[in-house]
């Protein structure tokens, strides 16, 4: 026999935890600020192949005298050929003069000689044309969260519909939140993929949440009125709870190798997108168990009791007209 969890008498909790989370992250981000990527304010990223080893800070500090600009660093790998890659980011609205840019590239050349270093490629990113990118990116996250509003309220029409759709869609901003947290306080970019992770996570933690609704619905059907709405909760969570965790479990193993592999092997742009998504992993498995059902607990219950005062008052309206005609009859009688 499946345990059952008293998810909904602890709700209060996770309701605390995950808002001390948002307000945690809020300030952050407001006293330290958020790293946007290039890519979606603007600027110059020139890359150079290499082989052996190369001195990040030293290759920095070379390019912030020629240029005058302060620059990240980030390592990679080359998809043609497979080499070493390091690439640096200049945050600079007009872009990098072409001179600045040959400057900078005769003098790493020549200080890097015996690793081989040259140019891979140089790109100029407009600041209108990253903020219309990011633009689309977030109506392409708001379109998802509207069609499975509409899908989720469709499907379970029967235990509350529409109610059920916004309360999953809560939870799937719940976990890109965290995602979020994790990176402005790892302080990585808000870039391409922070946005592949949100939209990774939308497709997957909602799986979760439409298996308990499922679980609900069919728990309804069988005990109807005999179990309250908070048992049905627990006793539909409890017996998901299982298949949500080994689910997510095989996801994260395979996630977090990678993450391992890509520290080892220092490729920043893999960890900014590998753990990002073994947190949202983490999290929707959070939400889905007792974030989701809880919310469309409290707000069905809200919806149940209100057309049951409804309904009972409707009743008094009408029976006392009934007992006003009863009466007069009685009087004519006598």
């Amino acid at each position: 026999m499946t345990k059952t969890f008293d998810v909904v008498g602890k709700k209060k909790y996770f309701y605390i935890f995950s808002v001390a989370v948002i307000v945690i992250t809020l300030l952050l981000a407001a006293i330290l600020g958020v790293n946007v990527a290039i890519e979606f304010k603007g600027g110059t990223i020139i890359t150079y192949s290499y082989t052996g080893e190369v001195d990040g800070n030293a290759i920095a500090a070379t390019a912030q005298d020629i240029t005058g600009l302060s620059c990240e660093i980030s390592y990679g790998e080359s998809v043609s050929d497979g080499s070493e890659t390091i690439s640096l980011s200049f945050a600079e609205s007009t872009g990098m003069d072409t001179e600045i840019q040959s400057e900078l590239t005769d003098a790493l050349e020549e200080a890097y000689a015996s690793s081989s270093l040259t140019l891979y490629s140089s790109q100029d990113v407009n600041p209108s044309t990253g903020s219309g990118f990011f633009g689309k990116c977030m109506v392409a996250v708001l379109v998802s969260m509207i069609v499975m509003i509409v899908y989720i309220g469709f499907r379970f029409r029967k235990i509350g519909g529409w109610v059920a759709g916004i309360c999953a869609v809560v939870a799937l901003m719940h976990d890109m939140f965290f995602v979020f947290a994790c990176t402005t306080i790892l302080r990585f970019d808000i870039d391409s993929n922070f946005i592949a992770v949100l939209l990774t996570i939308l497709g997957y933690s909602v799986n979760a949440t439409i298996i308990i609704y499922d679980r609900i619905r069919e728990n309804r059907n069988l005990y109807g009125t005999e179990k309250s709405l908070d048992e049905l909760v627990n006793m539909s969570v409890s017996q998901s709870f299982g298949r949500s965790v080994h689910t997510t479990v095989t996801t994260v193993i395979a996630v977090a190798s990678i993450c391992i592999v890509a520290l080892v092997a220092n490729v920043d742009s893999i960890v900014s997108f590998a753990f990002p998504l073994l947190v949202g992993l983490l999290s929707g498995v959070y939400s889905s168990n007792c974030i989701a059902p809880t919310l469309w607990t409290t707000w069905q219950g809200h919806i149940d009791r209100k057309n049951a005062e409804k309904a009972l008052a409707e009743g008094t309206n009408t029976a006392a007209p009934k007992a006003k005609k009863t009466a007069s009859k009685s009087k004519k009688k006598k």
